[in-house]
């Protein structure tokens, strides 16, 4: 059963983008008022607790605000305009005023300031870190460079109260993705000239370049608590790329499924496995699993052959071994159509290390959906409600998952 989590007062739009552990929700949605400058309704910043929607407002100011996610320490991270016109904020919000960066805790929202520009944007697409802390990037200064017509750009890493400048590997443009609980922080960033990008590994004042795959551009995407870093990177003549892992400075590549050119690394857990999806270096065509010791599994070999599911990218693996992956239906092409009609589909590991059945994982993971526990969040809810019609494989018991369908 899907739960329609409402909105504001008024026949508005809403989304929510991010839960934790609470259940608490966030994301955003439009208000009654139309905004003077875009001549829409406002969106607002939104907190859904229970069957409770609190409108978390804007900063001094502004109309338009969004909950980019919601941590463990029920603190909600987003941005919000505050009305001050702005000519550089078109590069992360269509306002024209100035974008910052937010903090609710405690019934009240913080601007977390910037780097001494005008706008500060936060970064979550790969977990979230401890309470009191957020990524992003900032503008510098009011100055445009000469060469890209925009102020630098940095990441930074704010803690308590102070926002650390990380730097670039020597261009203008660049931004922290996410971070752990050591203090390891991912992002991408622009090499002198601002003609290529590399992922970069912060950690106590010191980025390191993670490099490529023999071509000019590398993109960190996931961090896990351990330091592994998955993402993609150009092979040599940067035409293609391939799902990368980089891991105690070392950078592998995953390869590809049925020899496709392109593909990249969208999330790495706590015991190194990787999933993703591979590519025309358009659109994603299989979805993929990759563990230590063993080749890139294609995971539409790895699920019922009577599903009639085509599996196309995998979002995310939760150190359970639960993996959130985007499917098409019989008949779609997958190709344009996946975005429109695609949905998510749940893959339960078949009990390989616990002895466990099929049948005996899908129950136990029916029963972690009616807790609600999210796979990430970040990612839509994976494990809200699923229904329990059992979808068995019949492969390799050691890499054998049931499927739970979206109902």
């Amino acid at each position: 059963m899907i739960t329609d989590l409402g909105s504001l007062p008024g026949n508005n739009n809403s989304a929510a983008g991010s839960i934790n552990s609470h259940g608490w929700v966030t994301g955003q949605s439009q208000s009654s008022v139309i905004d003077p400058n875009l001549g829409i309704p406002e969106f607002r910043a939104t907190l859904w607790r229970g069957n409770q929607i609190t409108d978390l407002g804007t900063l001094p100011g502004g109309t338009e605000a969004l909950g980019i996610y919601v941590n463990d320490g029920d603190q909600v991270v987003g941005f919000s305009d505050n009305g001050i016109p702005d000519p550089f904020s078109s590069v992360f919000f269509l306002t024209g005023t100035q974008i910052r960066t937010f903090l609710w805790k405690n019934g009240a929202m913080q601007d977390i300031g910037t780097l001494g520009g005008p706008d500060a944007v936060p970064f979550a697409n790969c977990g979230v870190l401890p309470p009191d802390q957020i990524v992003g990037a900032s503008y510098t200064s009011f100055n445009p460079n000469p060469g890209t017509g925009l102020p630098t750009i940095d990441p930074f890493f704010w803690k308590d109260g102070i926002m650390t400048d990380l730097g670039t590997l020597g261009g203008t443009i660049g931004n922290a993705q996410c971070g752990n609980s050591h203090g390891q922080i991912i992002g991408n960033s622009n090499l002198s000239g601002d003609a290529v990008t590399h992922a970069f590994l912060w950690r106590d004042g010191v980025m390191d370049d993670l490099g490529t795959l023999g071509g000019d551009n590398s993109t960190a995407l996931w961090l896990n608590e351990a330091g592994d870093v998955a993402g993609f990177a150009d092979l040599a003549g940067s035409q293609t790329h391939h799902p990368a892992l980089w891991s105690q400075g070392n950078i592998r590549d995953l390869g590809a499924v049925e020899g496709e050119p392109c593909g990249q690394a969208l999330s790495v857990n706590a015991r190194g496995q990787v999933v993703g999806g591979t590519s025309d270096c358009n659109y994603f065509l299989h979805a993929f699993l990759w563990e230590k010791g063993g080749p890139m599994l294609d995971l539409n070999s790895l699920i019922p052959a009577d599903s009639g599911l085509g599996l196309t990218f995998a979002i995310n693996i939760n150190d359970r071994g639960e993996i959130l992956a985007k499917a098409i239906p019989p008949g779609v092409s997958r190709y344009q159509d996946a975005d429109l009609y695609g949905h998510l589909v749940l893959l339960v590991p078949c009990g390989a290390e616990t002895g466990a059945s099929c049948e005996a994982s899908l129950a136990q993971s029916a029963a972690n959906a009616a807790t609600a526990r999210p796979i990430s969040v970040n990612s839509p809810n994976p494990s809200a409600k699923f229904s329990t019609r059992p979808r068995l494989g019949k492969t390799d018991p050691h890499h054998r998952f049931g499927v739970l369908f979206p109902r």
